[in-house]
């Protein structure tokens, strides 16, 4: 299984000079935040293809555009093609905007989803803010969340794919790191990961996904 992740920024060659090849064969793409509704609409759209996201910090536009075509995970565990995926979105709060969360709050977000946690385990974590000490920043708001950490040490999910730091920053943060069992991904821009697939007798498609390939959206 190929997945596309994206997050902060939209890639030029996705998006002014789109092609199909450029997908490099992905079966569905995962947005980790702040990037624009008409972005996520015209790659759901032209990759035939599910895509799932998280709410950035800047992400308040969504409210009055939200993304068509596109399931949002953001607070949920989805199954898809077997593999658990858990979405947080958000970052450490700044100030009174949406989309941000103290370290009390997103620890309690994480509770309310204890028993499908317990239920199904994680695979793969999606969130737009790093982990604390994980690629985050020093700055209130691009300081991650000890809670992530938690959910590795404790569900132990093969890939933790998260945005909000930049690349760009020039700050030499690597693109992909490691904590533990769990392969760690900073989503800026676009990065493929490729996981093994699994018997389809595991599939479970996530809900208004069938929906969404009839073209009843």
């Amino acid at each position: 299984m190929k997945l596309l992740v994206i997050s902060d920024a939209p890639d030029p060659g996705l998006w002014d000079y789109f092609s199909k090849e450029k997908l490099q064969g992905a079966d569905a793409i995962i947005s980790c935040g702040d990037l624009p509704s008409a972005y996520l609409t015209f790659l759901v759209t032209m990759a035939n293809k599910p895509l799932f996201y998280v709410h950035g910090n800047h992400d308040v536009r969504y409210e009055q555009q939200p993304p068509e075509g596109c399931d949002c995970i953001d607070g949920r565990v989805v199954n898809f093609r077997g593999y658990h995926i858990l979405g947080l979105g958000g970052c450490m709060k700044y100030n009174s905007s949406a989309h941000q969360y103290t370290e009390g709050q997103m620890k309690r977000r994480i509770a309310k989803l204890g028993r499908s946690l317990r239920r199904n385990g994680v695979d793969i974590l999606v969130t737009h803010a790093p982990a604390q000490g994980l690629g985050d920043m020093d700055d209130l708001c691009h300081r991650g969340f000890a809670c992530f950490r938690d959910v590795m040490d404790r569900c132990k999910p093969q890939y933790h794919l998260y945005g909000h730091v930049h690349l760009e920053y020039g700050l030499e943060r690597p693109r992909v790191g490691r904590y533990g069992d769990t392969t760690l991904v900073n989503a800026s821009g676009k990065y493929f990961v490729e996981l093994p697939d699994k018997p389809r007798s595991q599939w479970e498609q996530p809900k208004g996904w069938k929906r969404w390939v009839l073209g009843v959206r």
